[in-house]
């Protein structure tokens, strides 16, 4: 019998059409139901995400502490870029030839700290590791708070150097 609808496909164009447009509109469906599916399930797990994003935020007597200290970072983090701008312009200065030595000297020194604040928030970021929900409450509050220390000594090399920076090139 399969061979007999081969025979009658192949002698009859017409049915070898409708039998590749059959085959294509399967295709179609089974992709179709296929990425339904596919979209759905992605959806879900991100509900699942938030959800356990909400619950861990209300649930950690230390998620405020460690907001604060990200808060800090986020607020200094965007500033290596700025860092950079005025260490360039910095050395274009010293490119000077006119330059006098002790010049040359103070501004060194100030590239020598711009590069020390960038370390610092480089050094900062690598070594924070908070402690996780399970951990014990105590512990995990006694290290945000030492790290809440350190971010903010880092903030306030960072834009010490900065202002610094921007006073010797004239800038606000």
């Amino acid at each position: 019998m399969v061979a007999l609808r081969l025979r009658t496909c192949e002698k009859n164009p017409t049915l070898q059409e409708d039998k590749s447009i059959y085959s294509m509109k399967n295709n179609v469906k089974y992709l179709s139901i296929a990425l339904i599916l596919l979209t759905g399930c992605g959806n879900s797990h991100q509900h699942e995400d938030n959800d356990q994003d909400e619950a861990a935020s209300t649930n950690s007597p230390n998620q405020a502490l460690y907001d604060q200290v990200m808060d800090i970072h986020d607020e200094v983090m965007p500033k290596s870029d700025e860092i950079y701008t005025l260490k360039k312009e910095i050395q274009d200065k010293i490119a000077a030839p006119n330059l006098a030595a002790d010049k040359k000297k103070q501004l060194d020194q100030l590239i020598a700290e711009l590069d020390s604040a960038d370390h610092s928030m480089m050094d900062w970021m690598h070594k924070f590791k908070p402690l996780p929900d399970s951990a014990n409450q105590e512990l995990a509050r006694e290290y945000l708070e030492n790290e809440m220390e350190r971010i903010k000594k880092v903030r306030e090399q960072i834009n010490g150097s900065l202002q610094k920076a921007k006073d010797e090139l004239g800038k606000k």
